[in-house]
């Protein structure tokens, strides 16, 4: 028993591909016996003949891998293509820290904790990069004398 063409034109009326033609098995006699398109269309509204969803490619691998990569995983010597200057620059990782020392250094400036003489020293060491980070800057700042209203040096 050939259902080619019965494939076919149910695939014709389903508008997809003659791959993707399901036809019911208890009910595979009766669509063989079926020639007309009147035939199928009445099949395909029975629900003996159907079009199987389309096949994607699954995105679970790709989540799971990105999850990883969130928590930091996956970085390690095999995964690198490029030098670490050009994966994290230089120029970056130095504005961001000028940029957090210099936001810092004018809000101590706007509480009064230094007075614009000492915010044009300490801002000028902060970019002649003597400061590693903002807590060293506050370090040294505490050993010059300086006392911050928090209370917390």
């Amino acid at each position: 028993m050939q259902i080619t063409n019965q494939k076919r034109l149910a695939a014709r009326l389903l508008g997809c591909g003659v791959n993707r033609v399901w036809i019911h098995p208890s009910f595979v006699d009766q669509v063989a016996a079926a020639v007309q398109t009147d035939d199928i269309r009445e099949f395909i509204e029975e629900g003996w003949i159907k079009a199987k969803p389309v096949k994607g490619t699954s995105r679970v691998r790709a989540r799971a891998r990105l999850e990883q990569k969130r928590k930091g995983r996956r970085k390690g010597q095999g995964t690198r293509a490029g030098t670490a200057n050009a994966r994290n620059p230089r120029k970056n990782r130095w504005m961001r820290t000028i940029r957090s020392q210099r936001r810092v250094l004018k809000s101590f400036r706007e509480d009064d904790t230094i007075t614009p003489g000492q915010y044009r020293r300490y801002y000028l060491k902060a970019k002649g990069g003597s400061y590693r980070s903002i807590a060293h800057m506050r370090s040294q700042m505490t050993l010059e004398g300086v006392t911050f209203a928090g209370g917390d040096e």
